[in-house]
């Protein structure tokens, strides 16, 4: 549910600052829902057990979204 307010965030801020970090953020939180959520889903209605591994690799891409997002900001603001 955060993603999602964080990707209208990054809509926004690509508004205001076109920068490579803030698109790199969009991208990062998009393919973080896909591989988060998908794999859970997947894992639920299947049970396909090795879906399991590619959840964290969902998550880790939030964290890179939210680090670009802060650092294209960031960068904006100097």
């Amino acid at each position: 549910m955060y993603h999602a307010l964080a990707l209208l965030a990054v809509a926004w801020a690509a508004t205001h600052w076109p920068l490579p970090a803030v698109h790199l953020a969009g991208w990062c939180f998009v393919v973080g829902t896909f591989l988060f959520s998908g794999s859970v889903y997947i894992l639920a209605l299947t049970e396909t057990r090795w879906m399991g591994a590619v959840t964290p690799l969902g998550g880790l891409a939030f964290l890179l979204g939210w680090l670009a997002l802060a650092w294209g900001v960031w960068r904006q603001g100097q």
